[in-house]
């Protein structure tokens, strides 16, 4: 039986966090998966505490806010210490939906990959983001094929499935803010096999995404920097 966590970093989700929990709970995964739960609180200030507490998972409350990287790489040392064979970062809005984990478990399965991306551009189904943020996600595809050599079409999804050797390479390295755009120049000069499988992904139940069409120009300004130094440096 293989270890699954799924890691469900949170910062003011009391509006989705129980329903996606109810979800989670009664997907119906095949018996060679063991499936755990880990949310992540990053400092919420809403009511998300109460909403998780009656639920039989891991909670990893953080006594400062780390942004979506350090909650995000908080499960995954959370993975690595107690020897999960493969994670699950999944976000808390309900954007992704559980039913579409098993094509990442599905995927991992027929490729062998150590990173599978659940993306929304291979099929164009389901809720496809604004389209500002669109035009943000081509250039970004446009940027890590220059640096990785790769087509990866939803280089900005945060539905990803890692496998223990991706698990312990975050340990050591992750990007603290936007992780995802930067971790895959990390795991390309890794020699980490990455994966992109179509799923489909859902509008968020509620709240509103912290990056916006003021901040987008700011957000592809740094992440491409970040994208660079990580390129150009040696990896621990």
């Amino acid at each position: 039986m293989k270890k699954l966590l799924v890691i469900i970093p949170c910062y003011n989700e009391e509006d989705s966090i129980e329903a996606l929990l109810k979800q989670l709970q009664a997907l119906n995964l095949s018996p060679k998966w063991h499936l755990e739960i880990a949310v992540v609180n990053d400092c919420s200030k809403d009511k998300t505490l109460e909403k998780v507490a009656p639920f039989n998972i891991h909670l990893i409350d953080l006594p400062i806010n780390l942004g979506i990287g350090g909650a995000v790489q908080s499960g995954l040392k959370f993975a690595y210490a107690n020897n999960f064979d493969f994670a699950v970062q999944m976000d808390g809005d309900g954007q992704h939906p559980p039913q579409e984990l098993i094509k990442l478990l599905n995927a991992s399965e027929t490729t062998a990959a150590n990173l599978i991306i659940g993306s929304r551009f291979i099929e164009k189904t389901g809720f496809q983001s604004s389209f500002i943020r669109r035009i943000g996600i081509n250039y970004f595809h446009i940027l890590n094929k220059i640096f990785t050599g790769k087509s990866i079409y939803d280089s900005t999804s945060g539905f990803r499935l890692f496998d223990k050797k991706a698990i312990a390479l975050t340990v050591k390295n992750y990007p603290d803010e936007y992780p995802e755009p930067e971790t895959l120049v990390l795991f390309a000069k890794a020699g980490l096999k990455i994966h992109e499988t179509p799923v489909i992904m859902a509008a968020r139940m509620a709240g509103e995404s912290s990056i916006n069409s003021t901040a987008s120009v700011y957000y592809c300004f740094k992440v491409t920097l970040a994208m660079f130094f990580t390129f150009i440096r040696k990896i621990q």
